[in-house]
């Protein structure tokens, strides 16, 4: 599992400029199963995404697809985790130490 955390690196006019994009290409992550829960960060400096993949690798090419990513509006970082415990509608998603 992955946290990605977005930090905008434009003015807020210009990652408005580019939300429509970027909330059309969430939508498409969440289709193909990619994102369980995504929001915007208080203070509105950026966002976080809670999402899932076979690899960081994967992860890295979908961030790279990201409206915002091509703007160059935001950074992301990444961060992969071993979700041991989930809630359990997440149980699919639960994960075992190697």
């Amino acid at each position: 599992m992955f946290v990605l955390e977005l930090t905008y690196t434009a003015p807020l006019d210009a990652v408005d400029a580019v939300l429509p994009d970027h909330v059309a290409w969430l939508e498409e992550q969440y289709e193909k199963g990619f994102f369980l829960a995504s929001g915007r960060k208080n203070p509105r400096d950026g966002g976080v995404i809670l999402a899932v993949a076979e690899d960081r690798a994967r992860i890295e090419e979908v961030v790279a697809g990201d409206p915002f990513t091509v703007a160059g509006v935001c950074a992301y970082r990444v961060t992969e985790f071993i979700a041991t415990k989930t809630a359990p509608e997440l149980a699919r998603h639960r994960q075992t130490l190697g």
